[in-house]
């Protein structure tokens, strides 16, 4: 059994038919650190998938029962409190504290025994540790920010353009592991299993329905991973257009920058085609920023107003499409070619 279908069948069996955490000795315990997901973290995702579970079928886990005195219908109470408050984070918790953090803290007025043993059944802190910041750290995501992402690696081949990437999640994130839906898991799943008996042919179908859902199975460092398909849409930037002066290097600038490297994106909402409207940070810089200081972006300022994404220093260098006395805007060189018909 190759890891991602070990991966595979711990997200399906555990989160769809959570136990008790804390059984190292189980001959399954391997399937933890394979893909990611650690005997300290599993229980972030195991909620969040039973909440989800709850949302649909109003029906709590199966075995919380051995952990808690209450009845069902108290049960049910805590989940729907849970639900509201796990809706309302933003993000969402994805460490153990922060998870233990949010129940307690949606459940302070519930009896103690039956919150420490619903923590317990999850394999979460009872007694979080605080959390620690930093100046250079906000506390909070900026306003509007809808949802957050961190990303795997990013292929060349997913750059679309100077403002525009394709970037993969995989789907062990806490906030993925909930949404992954019951069809590309099994899926998944028969994937690997057709892959170890060699039938090829059979897998390269089951991946082809992964795809179309939205999801793909990607190699990283020698493991498979089963990731979730975002388009991502610089916020605040508009680049050339390919055809357009400075298309191609503006495009060949934002490969350099991301190729290869982990994102961090703030998702700020979706554009007319679909694709996610975010700020995309690179070992700890500011894409947007980088691509204006370069010269390789207009500051697209009929929809954002941040000082700090002026492009007035790359102006004043005549540096990248600065070069050119008067530049198109790629906006106008748009309209001007739809009205052409071309």
């Amino acid at each position: 059994m190759n890891l991602l279908n070990k991966a595979i069948k711990f997200v399906y069996g555990f989160c769809w038919h959570p136990s008790v955490l804390g059984d190292t000795d189980s001959p399954d315990s391997d399937f933890l650190g394979p893909h990611g997901v650690s005997a300290a973290t599993v229980g972030v995702s195991a909620l969040a998938q039973d909440l989800f579970n709850f949302e649909i079928t109003r029906q709590v886990p199966e075995g919380l029962s051995n952990r808690v005195d209450s009845e069902r219908k108290a049960q049910a109470s805590c989940y729907k409190k849970l639900l509201v408050a796990w809706r309302a984070s933003n993000p969402p918790p994805k460490t153990p504290e922060e998870a233990s953090r949010l129940v307690l803290q949606t459940l302070k007025k519930h009896p103690k025994a039956d919150v420490e043993g619903l923590l317990k059944f999850y394999g979460l802190p009872l007694a979080p540790t605080p959390v620690e910041t930093t100046a250079e750290v906000p506390v909070a995501l900026p306003q509007g920010v809808v949802f957050e992402l961190h990303t795997i690696p990013v292929d060349a081949r997913s750059v679309t353009d100077g403002d525009g990437i394709t970037v993969y999640v995989s789907t062990s994130d806490p906030r993925e592991s909930c949404l992954i839906p019951q069809e590309v898991q099994i899926a998944a799943r028969e994937r690997s299993e057709a892959r170890d008996q060699r039938d090829y042919t059979r897998a390269d179908a089951l991946h082809k329905s992964i795809v179309d859902a939205g999801y793909r199975v990607i190699n990283v460092q020698n493991e498979e991973v089963l990731a979730r398909k975002y388009r991502i849409r610089l916020r605040g930037i508009d680049a050339p257009e390919g055809p357009m002066p400075y298309g191609k290097e503006a495009k060949d600038e934002l490969t350099k920058i991301v190729e290869g490297k982990r994102l961090r994106v703030l998702v700020y909402g979706e554009d007319q085609y679909g694709r996610s409207v975010g700020d995309i940070y690179c070992n700890g810089d500011f894409v947007q920023e980088l691509m204006l200081k370069k010269g390789m972006a207009w500051h697209y300022t009929a929809y954002d107003k941040r000082a700090e994404l002026a492009e007035k220093n790359a102006r004043a260098e005549r540096v990248g499409l600065w070069a050119s006395p008067n530049p198109e805007k790629p906006w106008q060189w748009r309209k001007k070619n739809k009205r052409e018909g071309r």
